[in-house]
């Protein structure tokens, strides 16, 4: 029976790989990031030994070749303002300078977020009756919880807006301990608390389940990489904690080593990510010019 599902992968309601018979024969695989990332699908055509890669049409892949320039800049910048305040913070001026260098790698933050929920609201949608991919109309707004890509990227996005709270009212003077830790240290846990949930979301979709260790998959150490530095901006965000019988944090020195680790791991990241994007599509050829 052709165009029609053969085999789907994933984990709990989430699928991120389906595997079905198209009409023109052979066999379509559709992955979930593949698809959001490099606009493509695999291919086992009758007749030939070993699977290609069929891209979506000119207007996805520019969609997506630039809102992954945007993603992975914004994410590569913002990971370093934060890892400059962190630094900063640690041996420098003090905590006004840092602070507003990471009111402006928040910005970034929110930048490559909102842009990688664009990916996903944008993503080309698969065909199974021809095993292609389809362009969408744009988008600036889906609600699509049940795509494992979308609630990742959504999860991510709301995560960089808390962030983006918690670095207001860290501009904020005169602030009693309570408040502190109530309008500052609250966000930034939450803030945590998300990115590790997205990061979580994003290991089970580039593993297509339980995550594992991929070590030739780009997407996988992306994922991987910007998961390492959500663990430690967590440990930063704990460690933050301003103890209300001294007035003094836990941990400042922690604090500002896993921020600044933490924010070069996301700054990694976003320079990974620039390589895991569509190739171009080609356009047409200038004419030759011959002789009179």
């Amino acid at each position: 029976m052709t165009g029609t599902k053969e085999h789907s992968e994933g984990a709990g309601p989430f699928t991120t790989r389906v595997t079905w018979r198209p009409e023109d024969g052979g066999t379509a695989v559709w992955e979930s990031r593949l698809a959001r990332k490099r606009a493509r699908l695999t291919v086992h055509a009758v007749g030939e030994a070993e699977p290609r890669s069929r891209t979506a049409d000119g207007v996805s892949v520019v969609r997506i070749r630039r809102l992954n320039t945007i993603a992975a800049g914004a994410f590569m910048v913002g990971g370093a303002l934060f890892a400059l305040g962190a630094g900063l913070a640690q041996f420098g001026p003090g905590d006004i300078t840092s602070a507003w260098i990471y009111f402006t790698g928040g910005l970034f933050f929110n930048t490559g977020g909102y842009a990688s929920l664009l990916q996903a609201v944008n993503t080309p949608h698969r065909d199974s009756r021809t095993g292609r991919l389809t362009t969408q109309r744009w988008r600036w707004w889906s609600y699509e919880p049940a795509r494992i890509d979308w609630l990742s990227t959504f999860v991510l996005f709301a995560g960089t807006l808390v962030f983006g709270v918690n670095l207001v009212d860290s501009l904020l003077h005169g602030l009693s301990v309570q408040q502190v830790n109530r309008l500052v240290w609250a966000p930034d846990v939450v803030g945590c608390v998300l990115f590790l949930i997205s990061g979580h979301l994003a290991l089970v979709e580039v593993s297509h389940g339980r995550p594992r260790l991929l070590v030739r998959d780009l997407g996988w150490w992306i994922v991987a990489v910007n998961q390492l530095g959500s663990v430690l901006f967590m440990a930063s965000a704990v460690t933050a904690f301003v103890r209300p019988s001294t007035g003094d944090e836990v941990s400042i020195a922690v604090t500002n080593w896993c921020t600044l680790l933490g924010a070069t791991c996301f700054s990694a990241g976003g320079i990974l990510q620039f390589f895991e994007r569509p190739q171009p599509v080609p356009g047409p050829k200038p004419p030759v010019a011959t002789a009179a």
